[in-house]
């Protein structure tokens, strides 16, 4: 069966960083493209970072362009979050998603990706 489980979230300072892994199982991760998601309490769910299914395309959100990087290793069903110079406006619940067609679109949306992890916490703080 599909599945997709995300790790290492946590808490850090302000200008620290974390690395999220998501781990995928029940497919062939090479064929989907891969998108990070974040939600903050009481905001709507935003696209992050997306991904190509041969890791030659990617996309951000322009807020965190120059401090995040989305990788994967197909070979190992893991895709990644590299998360640098954090800000408290991080902070939230990151998701790992898929789609089917492979690509990565410029516009990170929700509709595009049909499977989801349940989420791991990222808290930016003091």
């Amino acid at each position: 069966q599909l599945q997709l489980v995300e790790s290492g979230g946590g808490l850090v300072q302000p200008g620290g960083s974390l690395r999220l892994s998501c781990a995928t199982s029940g497919f062939t991760l090479d064929d989907y493209g891969v998108g990070w998601f974040r939600q903050a309490p009481g905001k709507e769910r935003e696209g992050v970072a997306c991904i190509s299914s041969s890791g030659a395309s990617t996309n951000y959100v322009d807020s965190v362009k120059g401090r995040f990087t989305i990788s994967r290793d197909n070979a190992k069903n893991m895709v990644y979050l590299q998360m640098n110079s954090l800000k408290p406006e991080d902070t939230g619940v990151y998701y790992c998603a898929v789609e089917e067609v492979g690509g990565c679109p410029r516009r990170i949306q929700i509709q595009t990706f049909t499977y989801w992890g349940q989420g791991t916490q990222v808290t930016v703080s003091s």
